[in-house]
């Protein structure tokens, strides 16, 4: 089984994204691209995209770059995440590029950025930074 394959059926079973309409662009050995409109309803009281979406997303492309370098029956699953919100989420999108920056045995490290798309200009909106810790594949 090809890590992409393994990463898009994964994805297609994680409910929240599914809840925000969260889509999968992009596997590579090491990175991953999730991106969203941002809805009405994804918006807090200033009209930007909520930080908790913005944080959803950057976990999960950060979460499924570090699975691209696992082996076959092995999981991931987010140990530590921090995030830096450095200009408001003020477009249509969101795009979330999540890359791993050093995978071990035990840890790996990775890292998001989130990108607020205004037409052909993206603004990086976070970053976060953390750390993804093997386990078994659950039957």
């Amino acid at each position: 089984m090809d890590i992409s394959y393994k990463v898009t059926q994964s994805f297609k079973t994680q409910a929240f994204m599914k809840t925000i309409g969260a889509q999968l662009e992009s596997v590579e050995v090491g990175k991953v691209i999730i991106s969203l409109e941002l809805k009405p309803n994804m918006k807090q009281q200033h009209g930007f995209g909520h930080a908790g979406v913005t944080f959803s997303i950057g976990d999960s492309a950060a979460g499924y770059a570090a699975l691209t370098t696992m082996n076959q029956n092995q999981e991931v699953l987010t140990s530590e995440m921090k995030i830096h919100l450095l200009a408001p989420a003020d477009g249509k999108m969101l795009k979330a590029v999540g890359t791993v920056l050093k995978s071990g045995k035990r840890l790996i490290i990775v890292q998001s950025d989130i990108y607020s798309l205004h037409g052909k200009k993206d603004q990086l909106v976070a970053t976060m930074l953390g750390t993804m810790v093997p386990s078994m594949a659950a039957n």
